[in-house]
């Protein structure tokens, strides 16, 4: 049995599995790609100064290959093609490193093939703390990973998503949420250079019905596996998912006030619809069993690991194993018999520090 530690709310499921079933955020962050590309145009530093681009939240790092790509290319058409440039992969110390060493040294799309002055590295801790010195970083990029919490303020009655909660409740998380996206901003801030800029990608899916109906299956499968005895009534209760998906109101109220914040300002925000590749497919060919499976993985290499977290035998491999397969198997049953899209949306902000 592995003494791994219990993954935290916002850590993937590992093994490669987010890289292989992570195609919804994917197909969001190569829209958003030309965000970064247009951010990486305006790096400017001194003759013979390494450039330091930094990932924040890069889980297995797959779904980075074409944003760095494309911002290494801008930055080498008009700086010196010798010029070195680090980047680095930032996220929890229980993510799978393994695999994003792999993919860092082989795969087809990774950004070092034709550069060998690209040098990458990754650091294992939180975005909610300090990871680089101060005035380091040029070029900052953060998908998706900001939508977790630092912290889960409170227990959700009869559900696990705060998509579903009302009341004290919601507020709880209105409230923390506010408070660890003004952190991360200034913590960011901080480790930025004057003139750097942060690309920001988020996902939101409040009030849209296909995302909620696939919460709602998986609210329904935990219910179902209470009463066959999978999993405890207790451990149920303390499931719950720390992701918030902030509104434009919220993101943009720390710098409703004074027009910026710790130095930072915002030179872009839109939202776009994320394209979905698996209710695409479906459209054309009607397979309603390949949808749900393609969902339920999603769900699974996405979500299950915080879910799984909350088990009392969490650091048993061997039931978050079967945890996470009675979880696919429930939802692809659920999930065949009503198919519905997604329709999340995709929120870019590109945040500027003053010089």
């Amino acid at each position: 049995m592995s003494e791994r530690a219990v993954p935290p709310h916002g850590v993937m499921e590992g093994l490669g599995a987010y890289n292989r079933h992570a195609q919804l955020q994917a197909s969001g962050v190569s829209r958003a790609a030309s965000f970064l590309a247009n951010a990486a145009q305006k790096v400017v530093a001194p003759d013979g100064e390494p450039i330091v681009i930094v990932d924040y939240g890069s889980s297995q790092g797959k779904n980075s290959l074409i944003p760095l790509t494309a911002a290494i290319g801008e930055i080498r058409s008009h700086l010196a093609l010798d010029r070195p440039i680090l980047v680095f992969h930032v996220d929890q110390p229980s993510n799978d490193f393994n695999t994003l060493f792999e993919v860092l040294d082989s795969d087809a799309r990774r950004y070092t093939r034709d550069d060998a002055q690209v040098f990458p590295g990754a650091i294992g801790r939180s975005f909610y703390e300090r990871v680089l010195p101060g005035d380091y970083v040029h070029l900052a990029w953060s998908s998706y990973a900001a939508v977790w919490l630092s912290r889960l303020p409170m227990r959700i009655p009869s559900h696990f998503s705060v998509s579903r909660s009302t009341g004290t409740v919601r507020a709880e998380f209105e409230r923390q949420a506010a408070r660890d996206w003004e952190t991360f901003l200034t913590l960011r801030a901080a480790e930025l250079r004057s003139g750097g800029r942060l690309v920001v990608v988020l996902p939101n899916h409040q009030g849209h019905t296909g995302f909620l109906g696939l919460m709602d299956h998986a609210n329904a499968v935990l219910a179902e596996m209470v009463d066959a005895g999978e999993i405890s009534a207790h451990e149920r209760e303390r499931m719950i998912l720390g992701s918030y998906p902030r509104q434009k109101r919220e993101l943009l109220a720390p710098f409703a006030e004074q027009g910026h914040f710790h130095r930072l300002s915002v030179e872009t925000y839109e939202t776009f619809a994320n394209p979905d590749p698996a209710w695409e497919d479906y459209e054309r060919d009607g397979d309603k069993a390949t949808l749900a499976k393609r969902y339920a993985l999603f769900f699974r290499s996405t979500f299950v690991p915080s879910l799984g977290s909350a088990l009392v035998e969490a650091r048993d491999e061997a039931r978050l194993r079967a945890f996470g397969d009675q979880m696919e198997e429930g939802l692809k049953r659920r999930l065949a018999r009503e198919p519905a899209a997604l329709d999340i949306l995709v929120q870019v902000l590109v945040l500027a520090k003053e010089p």
